[in-house]
This record gives structure tokens, C-alpha cells and sequence, in this order.
């Protein structure tokens, strides 16, 4: 924003100079013009005059040291011809003298009594300044007397005084650089102060708040606001994490001691209650679950983490060699298809829990001697493929949504494990979707992001740490809609 600001700075100074100066040089350069115009055309009366009076008086070897005492004094070069064109006296050295000139059109005019004032090219190629007067005394020509003055001159102080325009625009471009430069650092050094607070409060916690005590007045308050906003924020969002934090341990015993009373009531029950009863263990044990699952996506919500590569051909094969024990209780296959993906980006410990969800719920309607198969495909795409029954169009498009489960579904899950891995699998920047499978079963595609290749060396004791303890906080307990 600094250089915007610096750059609209300078292009309005710019404009101001372009207005100013320009105009300005360009009267001057007429004006100079036009004084030199008078001035040879002043010159060339007066000398007329005085040429004049030597013709009228036969005086003739007098011309050429009048015209060459002015040559060589104000630089210009003078002819003088007599009443027929024929030049009597020249101030170039080497011009040649008695040759007629009266064809030529200010000659002619002069003759006739008619002064002339141009700009011309002279033989040498150069632009001068021409003036032709006509030697009379009152309508009697005795000759006529060109006067040219070359155009150098007054072009070098043309030139001249646009340098000196284009130096002073450029030391007031400087000075406006300057001042403008100052200017746009004081007004956007809150703002900079303001970005590093947002990226700071987006990955979860404020330590640095913005500078309030500099900048506009505007800016300053807003960072006041954002300041005030954020802690209050950060205050909610601490009260939230600890209320998640303390209700899994403040639940877990209430709900443990209700499963416990209600299964010690089995033998003082009627043997045609126990049924009831396993149906309100298995409520109750579904509450402890649902509880889990709630505490688990706040946990996740309220989690602001950046994405990292992660090898996700090795977090495959470590999560099916896990699961496999269990598929196998069921006879259920679990099966790995497809060229390695390699590295894919993903928060910490996200590719663990969207697979183990994944597997869980394929696992909970697949039937037995089926397969379920987890299909990589290049671009960093995964499918998890089962053969169970499946979902109508209708169901794939609320499967997401918190606690819904399909009217034909018979487990009893939560309906809390896909808005777990759509919510992990859109914080990596990938998407999940859901498509029937080829005859029976259901397609959970996900489409991440490929990381760069790179080399995965030895985990450290604290990366080792960190995995055990992302794998231990797994939610295994979410259940297809």
C-alpha cells in the first residue's frame, strides 16, 4: 500500500508539473523566437537605411565594410543588391558579388517596395531567421538588403531553459517523493501493525496488539476497536475451549454411573424387562459417544492450524494395518489400490482421523466376504470405496450434516463423523465428496492438495510425541448418517 500511495503521489505531482512547465516552456520558446524576429528585423531596417544612403550617394565601397562590421559583430550574414537584384555587397568572404538575385521571391518583394520576415533553410541546410527590406526613400528603390540569422542560438537557450525546467521539476519531484514517502509510512504503519495482529489472531493467538498511539486518527481507533474485538474474542474463545476441556471429564462420570446403575438393576428385573434395559445401556452408551463426538468438533473449530505436507501413502498403510485386526473379525478385506500419491497438505494429525472415520463407517455396513478399497489415484485424490448398501442421492446430500442419519440406517453412530472429516479435509484446503460406487456401496472421494516431493527423514522424539498424541486423540466413535 505504500508504494500505491507513493506512486499516486507522484503521478498527481507529475500532472501538477506536466501543466505547469509545459505551457510554460512553450511560451517561452515562442517568445524567444519572436524577440529574435524583431531583433533581425530591426537590424535589417537600419542597415537598409544606411545601404540606402550609400547607394544614393554612389558611395558603393563602403557596403561591404557596413555589412561585414555587422557580420562579425552580431553573427548574421548580409546581402545588399541594388534596384535591378544584382548584389553589390556580400558579408560572406567567398559569396560571389554581380549576380542577380531578383528572381528569387523576397528579393522580388523587397523590390517592390514589400519587407519580408521568414523562417528559412539557408544553403547550408540550417534554419535562420530571413529578413528582406527594401532600400527606398519614399516609393523610390534604390535596392534591397537581406539580413539571415541562424536559429542556433536561440534554439540553445530554448533548449537551455527547458533544462532548467526539467531540473526543477525533477528537484520537486524529489521533494514531493520525500514528503510522500514519510506520509504514506505514517498512514500505513497501522495498517501493517493491523496485519500482523489478524495473522497472529488467526492462528489463534494475539500476543502483539496493534499500534494505536500512531497514524490518522481513523486508523488509530480502528485499532483500538480490533484490540478491544480481539481480546473479547480471545476471552470467549478460552472459555469455550475450557468448557469443551472440562465437560469430557465432568460428563464421562455421570454418564459411567448411569450405565453402571442401570446394568445393576438386570437381576433384580423381570426377564421380560431386560431388553428394555439393554436398549437404555445402548442410549446411554450412545450419549457417551455423541458427547465425544460434540467435544471432538469443538475442539477442531475452535483449533486454528496451518497446514503441513504429510506422506499420505504412509499414513494409509499405518491406518489399514491398524483397522485390518478388526475387518477381519468381520470378514471384511481391507484393500489398497492405486500409485503412491506421495506428500499432501494437511493439519497435523487430520489425514489419521479422516481415514479412521472413513474405515469405521464403511466397516459398520459392509457385509461379511466384502471388500473395502482405498483407491489412490494421481493428483492426490483418495477414494474409500465399501460394498454395503449405499444412499440414495438425496441422503448424500445431508450425509453432512450434524447429527442426521438416514431414516434406513439400523447402527447406532452419532451422525457426527462426516461433518468431523469435512470439517478436518476443508481446513487442509481439500473437499470430500460422496457418489454411489460401481454396483452397490459408496464412493467417499477426497481431493487434496499435492505438496512438493521431499525427503521425510527420522521423526524427532518430539514429532514422535506429537503423532502418538494426534493418534490418541482420534475420534473413532462418529457413525454414518
Amino acid at each position: 500500500m505504500t508504494r500505491r500511495l507513493l506512486l499516486s503521489y507522484l503521478a498527481l505531482a507529475v500532472l501538477v508539473l506536466a501543466g505547469l512547465e509545459i505551457p510554460l516552456g512553450y511560451i517561452y520558446a515562442r517568445g524567444e523566437t519572436a524577440r529574435a524576429s524583431q531583433d533581425v528585423e530591426r537590424d535589417a531596417s537600419m542597415l537598409a537605411e544606411v545601404t540606402e544612403e550609400n547607394i544614393e550617394k554612389g558611395q558603393l565601397d563602403a557596403l561591404p565594410d557596413v555589412v561585414g562590421d555587422y557580420a562579425t559583430r552580431a553573427g548574421g550574414h548580409v546581402v545588399v543588391t541594388d534596384k535591378q537584384g544584382i548584389v553589390l555587397a556580400d558579408s560572406d568572404p567567398v559569396a560571389r558579388t554581380g549576380i542577380s538575385l531578383a528572381a528569387q521571391p523576397d528579393i522580388a518583394r523587397a523590390l517592390a517596395n514589400q519587407p519580408t520576415v521568414t523562417t528559412t533553410t539557408d544553403s547550408g541546410g540550417r534554419d535562420v531567421l530571413s529578413a528582406t527590406m527594401p532600400g527606398s526613400s519614399g516609393t523610390t528603390i534604390r535596392g534591397t538588403l537581406r539580413l539571415t540569422y541562424p536559429l542556433d542560438q536561440v534554439s540553445t537557450r530554448v533548449h537551455q531553459i527547458w533544462g532548467a525546467l526539467a531540473l526543477a521539476g525533477a528537484c520537486v519531484l524529489a521533494a514531493v517523493a520525500l514528503v510522500a514517502f514519510s506520509m504514506a509510512r505514517w498512514i500505513t504503519r497501522p495498517l501493517r501493525t493491523l496485519e500482523a495482529a489478524t495473522a497472529q489472531l488467526a492462528e489463534g493467538q494475539l500476543t502483539t496488539p496493534p499500534d494505536a498511539s500512531v497514524g490518522p486518527p481513523e486508523l488509530r481507533r480502528l485499532a483500538t476497536s480490533f484490540t478491544h474485538t480481539a481480546t473479547r474474542l480471545q476471552h470467549l474463545l478460552k472459555a469455550q475451549q475450557a468448557f469443551a476441556s472440562e465437560a469430557s471429564h465432568q460428563l464421562k462420570t455421570p454418564l459411567t454411573g448411569l450405565r453402571l446403575r442401570l446394568e445393576n438393576f438386570e437381576p433384580y428385573l423381570d426377564p421380560r424387562a431386560h431388553g428394555s434395559l439393554e436398549e437404555a445401556v445402548g442410549e446411554v452408551e450412545r450419549l457417551g459417544r455423541m458427547v465425544q463426538g460434540l467435544l471432538a468438533l469443538a475442539r477442531l473449530e475452535n483449533a486454528a492450524t496451518t497446514p503441513e505436507p504429510v506422506d499420505l501413502d504412509t499414513v494409509l498403510a499405518d491406518r489399514v494395518a491398524m483397522w485390518e485386526s478388526l475387518a477381519a473379525e468381520q470378514y471384511v478385506t481391507l484393500d489398497i489400490t492405486g500409485p503412491p500419491v506421495g506428500s499432501v497438505w494437511a493439519i497435523p494429525g487430520a489425514l489419521e482421523q479422516i481415514i479412521d472415520n472413513l474405515l469405521a463407517n464403511a466397516l459398520r455396513v459392509s457385509p461379511p466376504s466384502t471388500t473395502i478399497t482405498l483407491q489412490r489415484v494421481p493428483g492426490a485424490e483418495l477414494h474409500v470405496v465399501d460394498q454395503g448398501p449405499g444412499m440414495n442421492a438425496a441422503d448424500r446430500e445431508r450425509a453432512f450434516d450434524r447429527f442426521w442419519r438416514s431414516s434406513e440406517s439400523h447402527h447406532d453412530g452419532t451422525g457426527l463423523g462426516l461433518p468431523i472429516v469435512r470439517h478436518l479435509i476443508h481446513a487442509s484446503g481439500g473437499t470430500i465428496t460422496l457418489r454411489p460406487a460401481p454396483g452397490t456401496g459408496l464412493d467417499a472421494r477426497i481431493q487434496l492438495r499435492p505438496a512438493a516431493a521431499r525427503t521425510l527423514g527420522p521423526r524427532s522424539g518430539g514429532e514422535e510425541f506429537g503423532a502418538r498424541r494426534a493418534r490418541g486423540q482420534r475420534t473413532q466413535t462418529a457413525g454414518r448418517p
